[in-house]
Formats: C-alpha cells, structure tokens, sequence
C-alpha cells in the first residue's frame, strides 16, 4: 500500500516538473537561436572596396602569400614578428587617406613607404583581445604618391592564442570612418558604459548590503561586479613591460567573478551551499598565485587551460540553478535569469569556437560584453527589487501611521470614557464614605439628641451633644474642601477647633511647626484622609481633656527625611496623668484607642501611643504615598 501511495504521489509531481520545465526550455532554446541570429546580423559591414588584396607574410626568415584574415601562431617573444606586406593604388582626389584595421591582436605596428603611421601599442584599449578594439590612422599626404604605394603590417603577438590579422583597408577617409565609428561604439564604448553602469551598481549594491548586513546577496553581487570594472578600466600589460602580477589579477579576476555569480544565484534564491562548492574558486586562486609566482606566460596558459572552462561551468551551473528554480516556484526572477545566462552562454560558445578557430572568420569576443550586461541587468534588478521593498515599507509606515492615529483616537475616546467612569466612580465613592462618616458620626450624635430628649435629660446635656453633632458636621463639611494634597490647610481648620474645645476648660494649646514646609504635599491626598486623620487628633484632644487633666496639649508638625523619601510626622502630647495601655480592653478608653488605630490603618498611617505619669504621647507617621482605598485596614 505504502509503495502504491508513494507512486501515486510521484506521478502528479513528475507530470508537474514536466509542465513547467518543458516550456521553459522551449524559450531558452529560441533566446539561443535569436541570440545566434543577432550575432550574425548586429556583424559590422567593412568597406570592401578599399580592402587590400596580395598580401605577403615574412615570418620565420620565409614570405608566402597570404589572404586576409589570417591566423599566425602563438608565440611568447617579440622578437622577430610577423609581417605582413602589400600594395595599394593612391589617387589624388584631395581628399585624406586613411588605415583601418578593423580586428587584430594582440598589437599592430603599420607603415606607409616605410614610415610609421600606426602603433597600436600607445593605446592600452587597443591591445585587448576581448575588446575587438579597431584602429585608424591618417596617412599624411607626403607620404603617399600617384599610383602603388606599400604598405606594411607587424603583428605582435604574445600569450597562448594565435596571432590573428583581419582585412586591411586602406582609402579615403570619408569612406573608412563611418565603418570605424561603428565598431567603435559596438566594441569601445559600449563594453564601457557597461562598465561605468556596473561600476556605479556596484556602490549602490555596496551600500544596500551595508544598510541590510543580513542580506549576503547583495555583497557578493557587488564583489563580483568590482571585479567586472577591474577587467574593464584597469590596462594590461603590454610587452615589452613585464608587469606579471597585474597581468595575474585581471585574468583570474574572470573565473572569481563567475564562482561569485554562483554564489550570488544560490544566495538569491534561497539555495543552500553545496559541500564542494568552494572548488569553484580554485581555478580562479591558482592562476593568480601562478601570475604572482611565475613568469608571464604561465598565467596566460593557466587562463586558457582553467579559467575559461571554469566560466563555462558557472554558466552552466547557473542555467542548472535557474531552471530547478523555475520547476520549484515559476517565478518571474529566475525566468529573467535563465534567459540572461542563456545568452552569456551562447556568447561564450561563440568566443571559444572562434578561440579554436572552428569559426575561422569569427574573432570577435562578444561574452565580456555580455556578461556585462547580465550584471547590469541583475544589479538594476536588485536595485529595483529593493527600492520596491522601500516603496512597500513606505507604504506601509503610512498605513501604520493612520492606524496609530485612528488607534490613538479610539484609546482618547476610550480614556475619556474611562476617565468619566472614573470620576463616577470617585465621586460615588466619596459620596458613600460621606455618608457613612455622617452616619456614624452625625447621625451617632443625633441619636444621643433623641435619646437624651425622651428621657427628660436636662438641657446642658442635650446642648452639648448638639454641640458634638454640630462639630462632627463641620469636620465633614470642610473636609470637602479642596486643599491640592496640602493636609497643613486642614489642620490649620483643625487648629481653631482645637483651640475652641480647649478654652473652656483652661488648657493651653502649644502650635509647633517643626520644619518650614511643615508637611510633604500630597497630589493624591483624598476628603476621607483628612477626615481619618482630623479623627485621631480629635480623640487624642477629647482624651486629654475628659480623662488626663491635663494643663497643655502640644501640637508639633515636622517632615523627616527616609531611606526612600520624606515623610511628615504629627505629634500630640499632653502633660496629664496618663493611662494604664494594658487591662481595659473593655473600657471607652480602650475602644477609642482601638477606634484610632483602626482609621490611622485606613489611611495608611503609622500610629503610636505612649502614657506614663507625666503625661500621654501620641505620634502619627504619615505615608510617602496615601492608599487610594481603606483596603489598607486590613
């Protein structure tokens, strides 16, 4: 059964990588033939009715007649070079002659009548074979005569390749230049614009790598594109300067560049590593280490033994990535890719049939340019992938910004909602300890009046538990008040009271502010505080005057500094005979003591007594911070 299942799930995946693969291929063949096709028409066209004919070569002490283009073998010396030599007919018609020698490699020397009129050894362009760079001189008219005049051609030659000479023209200027403009632009400066392009992509996708150290792919593209401009700007070296190290750079500059393109497909679409993949590398590092260790040929041969092979591996193992690429998610990137490396690598074939000479009229290198504009192409991608990415992040951060704004509205509204509820909430709060304070101090009172009333009491007795109730009333009342979180405004209220109940009973009352601030401020001080605190001070007022007979009642208010902030402190003493604080639990003493250090507990107060003989002391340690409830009581 498992073997059936597993067959029935190959299949539809099979039939699904043939969907997608098939067509795929289709277009990559018909890019090879347009790609073929545009070789074959984008070819210049010479002036062939300027084009020398009879040419003799000298090569070797020996002259053989020759037809142009012409392969000569490689060689590693200048010594002795080929020359090639012919005729041509001058007519004075007025007009400028001219030399074009539209390919050649490596250097060209060309003399009329046996003077000098081109060395293309001056122009560092000139002695590039992957540049196909053409050449003009003017013939100065005292050098030319009615009728034959000779011409010749020296042929440098150096490296692994054959020497190579295309047809030589020779006429009127007006009808050579327009041909020479053409290949230059095609072969000069066209590969240098491609160049100048890659150079700028190549800072661009720099700083992107920097801004985005998590995206390697743009590193790496940038590595390989600077070794594309270093291939470009940087001249070689012509004979006779030996100059092998920099001759070394630039030729393994071409296979590391194509190892960093395989890296930079794996990178870009999300491929892992393969454990061999660094062997890419190793063609490009030996013929470096050989331009830097050994003589000039050796890297030269190295090149043409590893270098251009291994390019050819990279380009395949880039259509090999691109198509796994197109059968696993058939996206626009990797078919852009495909037809890219498609391209490069039809260019590729093209330049080493004619470095094998199978396309014997075909020496012309068209991959460097190519590849160029793969680059180009996949650096304006990035480039544009990324711009899209901060387009989309842009998008983005103003979507996020008006969600945060109309967040930011909804939570005001909310807040205001809140805050209303709260304030609700506060004044329901305040409105229930209100009455509840009234209740039990007010209305307590009121039935004393009541009680005392029925039973036939005498006035003095009813006036004063009117008097309490109406004290107790007005304690509520100016609690109320709004003191900003200042409890020194409520004792100054507190203060007169005081002083009022004392009086009658010839007890002096001795204020004493301790501190110049006198207490802290307190912003989240609350009605119920006062009243709790204004509470204990009166119990501790009406013990020393019902039960300590005392001569003086000092008050003294003072701010002390804690490990975590300052704190006030209220302090009553009196100099009555005091109490005994143990053994009356059942007492009105007691229960009034219990009565204070149950409402200093609410508020969040330290609550201390002392009593002795010479008198009773109680201490009030206010709280940095007021409880926003009594849960504080416990």
């Amino acid at each position: 059964m498992n073997e059936i299942a597993a067959k029935a799930t190959i299949r539809p995946r099979r039939r699904l990588i043939a969907s997608r693969l098939a067509p795929y291929l289709l277009l990559q063949v018909l890019i090879a033939l347009a790609t073929i096709l545009g070789l074959r028409l984008l070819q210049p066209s010479d002036p062939e009715d300027f084009a020398l004919g009879g040419i003799s070569l000298r090569e070797d002490g020996a002259a053989h007649p020759v037809t142009l283009p012409h392969f000569t073998s490689s060689r590693y010396s200048l010594a002795n070079p080929p020359l090639y030599t012919g005729a041509f007919t001058f007519r004075n018609s007025g007009a400028g002659w001219s030399v074009y020698l539209p390919r050649f490699s490596n250097a060209v020397e060309v003399a009329v009548n046996g003077i000098v009129v081109l060395d293309s050894r001056r122009d560092s362009n000139a002695n590039r074979p992957d540049r196909n760079t053409p050449q003009i001189a003017a013939v100065p008219a005292s050098l030319l005569h009615d009728g034959s005049n000779e011409i010749s051609v020296r042929l440098f030659v150096w490296g692994p390749l054959k020497g190579f000479l295309d047809t030589v023209y020779v006429g009127p200027d007006a009808a050579l230049r327009p041909a020479f403009e053409t290949r230059t632009l095609l072969f000069v400066t066209l590969p240098v614009v491609f160049s100048a392009w890659q150079s700028i992509l190549a800072v661009i996708l720099a700083i992107m790598w920097l801004m985005r150290r998590h995206e390697p792919v743009y590193g790496v593209l940038a590595v390989a594109m600077v070794l594309g401009v270093v291939q470009a700007f940087v001249p070689p070296p012509v004979p006779p300067v030996t100059t092998s190290r920099l001759a070394a750079v630039l030729l393994a500059s071409a296979p590391i560049e194509s190892a960093l393109i395989v890296v930079f497909a794996l990178l870009f679409f999300g491929r892992s590593w393969p454990r061999y993949g660094t062997l890419l590398f190793l063609p490009g590092v030996v013929v470096f280490v050989a331009g830097l260790l050994g003589g000039p040929p050796l890297p030269r041969i190295l090149f043409l033994v590893l270098g251009i092979p291994m390019v050819g591996i990279c380009l395949l193992v880039m259509a090999g990535i691109t198509a796994a690429q197109v059968v696993r998610r058939l996206d626009a990137a990797s078919f852009t890719l495909g037809c890219a490396v498609t391209i490069v690598l039809i260019c590729w074939i093209h330049d080493m049939l004619s470095v094998f000479e199978i396309m014997s009229n075909e020496r012309i290198f068209v991959s460097r340019l190519s590849y160029s504009a793969m680059l180009v192409a996949i650096g304006a991608g990035l480039t544009w992938r990324f711009a899209r990415a901060l387009n989309q992040v842009d998008g983005f951060a103003s979507q996020l910004v008006t969600r945060v704004r109309e967040a930011e509205e909804r939570l005001k509204a909310s807040f205001a909602r809140e805050e209303e509820r709260a304030r609700a909430a506060a004044l329901a709060n305040e409105r229930t300890r209100l009455m509840r304070d009234l209740h039990d101090g007010l209305g307590g009172q009121l039935v004393s009046i009541v009680a005392l009333s029925e039973r036939g009491h005498e006035g003095a007795t009813i006036t004063d538990a009117a008097r309490a109730a109406l004290k107790d009333l007005r304690l509520v009342i100016d609690s109320m008040d709004d003191i900003g979180g200042d409890l020194m405004l409520a004792l100054g209220s507190w203060r007169e009271r005081a002083a009022m109940q004392l009086r009658p009973h010839d007890i002096a009352l001795d204020w004493r502010v301790a501190t110049p601030q006198g207490l802290p401020l307190h912003p989240e001080l609350r009605p119920w505080h006062v009243i709790q605190i204004v509470r204990i001070l009166d119990e501790a007022v009406t013990n020393a005057v019902k039960h300590a007979q005392a001569r003086n009642v000092a008050v003294t208010i003072e701010t002390l500094d804690g490990g975590e902030g300052p704190y006030g402190v209220i302090s009553i003493a009196d100099d009555g005979k005091g109490f005994a604080l143990a053994g009356e639990g059942t007492s009105q003493t007691a229960r009034g003591l219990r009565n204070m250090r149950s409402r200093a507990a609410r508020c969040g107060v330290t609550f201390e007594l002392n009593s002795d003989s010479s008198g009773t002391r109680v201490r009030l340690q206010l709280p940095q911070v007021f409880p926003d409830s009594d849960a504080a009581a416990g």
